[in-house]
């Protein structure tokens, strides 16, 4: 069988978060963000075209590096505002069968005790459709406003979000065994309280007994999601990650990066194959390359350069308004998102002015964009996915939800005739469509598989 490709959609709950300044493009409907009928139309739009998930991005903080402070992000709507990105879920999941649904959390300043709950009560609300993209939160003001006086390091950050994994690990996996719920009426037992487990975590960031408030959800553990770029986010998807998100620009940096993952994924004891590999792509579909090309120079032309300035301020962690536009991008090491400066620093190719960068980062993030017919961008991932050694991609938007329905309705059907899309989803659960039929759970090698406690 040829190799199979796997797609999730990639959004957050803002106007035009990933294409700065589209939300005021005539197609885009991003400004409808805050209704529950702009979700329910995204959600079958991504399941009419057989994706594994809604990658939901989010923040909790303003892009206010620019400039010092968040004026250019509110007038060009730079992920602000920003809504929750749990809540739209449900509202989803009844709309839908299969589709799954990857919300982000930051263990930065969530508690484990609660997020633990959130998610597997969304597992069990959705028959086992969550994943969970784990991530370190890198903005200043998010630090400012959940009370802190400085963005923590991110070696600590690091340090926090393993324990956190350790936490919710015990909470979801070891706290509740398997056969703890009885429904036992006769006997007045809806679980079995010797088989119901404190976990008594005693560590350097987290003190809690337990037990988990929950009882297993159909994947017990949701399908865990990571973005790491700096080595120190390398080790930590390698270990704990079963999908991970990345921005590369090319087939060769792309390759790379993902040699380089799964060999870090068997350090850790794990198959090469365990770790699904996402980049980020923007696809721009016309009926001619002609037709294509204008409607990327569209979609340029509507870019925010100030908003745009001010998000790649937020994602590097430097001020660019202190940047001439004609000024080389400088290779440093951040505190904030290393992966977002590498894409102008460490590009082989080429050295990048901070107008280009702006006019490249404000359509897709910076990610890649296939520009072209169906058939051009069919070939395009294909070339990618088999070239780079990658499972999919994490399709972004330029207008929203236009940007997703003409990649279902005219890219989707020739992947299919060529033999390397799903034409029917492969189980009921997130894990499984990702994985395989009957692999509800994690695997057996995961870290999470191996912690235990001490059941009392």
């Amino acid at each position: 069988m040829p190799k199979q490709i796997h797609f999730n959609g990639f959004v957050q709950n803002s106007p035009s978060p990933h294409s700065t300044g589209l939300w005021k493009h005539e197609k885009d409907r991003g400004i409808n963000h805050n209704r529950l009928n702009y979700w329910t139309e995204i959600a079958q739009i991504l399941e009419r075209g057989k994706f594994d998930a809604l990658f939901i991005a989010d923040v909790l903080g303003t892009y206010s590096v620019y400039g010092k402070n968040h004026d250019a992000a509110t007038r060009g709507a730079v992920q602000l505002p920003a809504h929750d990105p749990l809540l739209p879920i449900t509202a989803m999941a009844a709309v839908t069968e299969h589709l799954g649904f990857a919300p982000t959390i930051s263990t930065t300043y969530a508690q484990p005790y609660v997020l633990s709950r959130q998610l597997s009560t969304l597992d069990h609300l959705t028959g086992g459709r969550v994943g969970w993209n784990v991530v370190t939160s890198y903005l200043e003001s998010e630090a400012v406003n959940m009370g802190l006086t400085e963005r923590l390091p991110k070696e600590l950050r690091y340090n926090r979000a393993d324990e956190f994994l350790d936490v919710v690990y015990k909470l979801w996996e070891h706290s509740w065994e398997e056969d703890s719920v009885t429904y036992d009426r006769s006997n007045d037992s809806f679980a079995d309280p010797e088989k119901v487990h404190l976990i008594n975590h005693s560590g350097e960031f987290f003190n809690l007994p337990g037990p988990h408030l929950v009882e297993p959800s159909p994947q017990r553990t949701p399908v865990l999601f990571q973005a790491g770029a700096s080595p120190k986010g390398r080790d930590f998807a390698a270990k704990h990650a079963e999908a991970v998100f990345t921005k590369q620009t090319s087939i060769e940096s792309l390759k790379n990066y993902s040699a380089d993952i799964r060999k870090r994924a068997q350090a850790n004891g794990r198959n090469a194959d365990d770790v699904k590999i996402f980049p980020m792509m923007l696809p721009i579909v016309g009926s001619t390359e002609a037709e294509a090309i204008a409607k990327y120079e569209d979609f340029v032309n509507h870019i925010s350069y100030e908003g745009t300035a001010s998000l790649l301020s937020g994602h590097t962690g430097i001020d660019f308004s202190e940047y001439d536009p004609d000024q080389y991008i400088e290779d440093i090491e951040t505190e904030a998102v290393q992966g977002n400066l590498d894409l102008y620093t460490k590009d082989p190719h080429r050295k990048w002015t901070l107008r280009e960068a702006i006019k490249n980062h404000g359509l897709g993030n910076g990610c890649p964009k296939f520009v072209g017919t169906p058939e051009q961008i069919a070939d395009q991932i294909q070339k990618w996915a088999v070239e780079a050694d990658i499972d999919g991609f994490n399709v972004a938007l330029a207008t929203s939800p236009d940007t997703f329905g003409d990649f279902v309705d005219h890219v989707v059907p020739i992947l299919q005739e060529r033999g390397i899309y799903r034409t029917e989803y492969e189980g009921t659960t997130l894990r499984e469509n990702l994985f395989g039929k009957g692999k509800k759970r994690l695997a057996e090698n995961h870290i999470a598989k191996q912690l235990g406690i001490v059941h009392t």
